[in-house]
């Protein structure tokens, strides 16, 4: 434990290091996502490896907090709660564009679910989930661009401290709408009687335990 305090105590506390570490990180996860699913197709290889990353770095962020209230040795990683929030919504973003350029082709009746009938020559809802998802997912985004945009030492001096605190809270909301638009794609999207039953996806076990954990931190932390 000696060493993992060294190691806590030492890392950088400015925060241009701060950022590159933190991006160094975003890539490095991405790219093990993207190989993970070498066999997808390149679109929906790249939407998930870039959604599942920036999942990653919104837990981790969420995480910092209740760790260094229940552990010493963690408060060393508080500065980097921001720079992992930012990340994670930039990575967001870049999700959404190969969504809307890859998948829906800029159409954003699709986006929410709708389908053009050839017959009726109208769009007709067809995929339910899928638009409810979609509409969480941008809210999310919308939700962590304000949080994004308001980390910074400016806004905090702008906005007050008790209204930026008071902002910022808002970061549970945005961590619960990013959990329920990942456990969509990830357990009910293709569980449609139009289509075969696809192979169970690797990151389902993951994701349950990366969203328990973060839920028994937050819980640990406010108990105690």
């Amino acid at each position: 434990m000696s060493a993992f305090n060294n190691f806590i105590t030492k890392l950088p506390s400015g925060w241009k290091t701060r950022h590159i570490l933190v991006l160094i990180i975003a890539v490095l996860g991405s790219y093990a996502f993207l190989e993970s699913r070498a066999e997808w197709s390149p679109m929906h290889k790249w939407n998930r490896a870039i959604g599942d990353m920036s999942l990653v770095m919104v837990a981790f962020s969420m995480a910092i907090g209740p760790l260094s209230r229940l552990f010493r040795s963690f408060r060393g990683l508080i500065p980097f709660r921001r720079e992992f929030g930012i990340y994670g919504v930039i990575l967001a973003i870049i999700h959404t564009v190969i969504i809307l350029d890859g998948w829906v082709q800029w159409d954003f009746f699709r986006l929410f679910g709708f389908e053009l009938h050839p017959q009726l020559q109208q769009y007709v809802m067809l995929k339910h989930g899928f638009g409810l998802a979609n509409a969480v997912g941008i809210i999310a985004l919308l939700y962590g661009l304000v949080l994004a945009l308001s980390s910074s030492n400016w806004s905090q001096r702008a906005l007050g401290g008790s209204a930026w605190k008071f902002l910022q809270q808002g970061a549970y909301v945005l961590w619960m709408l990013i959990v329920l638009h990942t456990a969509y794609f990830l357990f009910l999207n293709f569980l449609d009687f139009h289509r075969p039953t696809p192979e169970p996806n690797w990151a389902q076990w993951p994701f349950i335990v990366l969203v328990s954990l973060v839920i028994v931190l937050q819980l640990a932390a406010y108990i105690k």
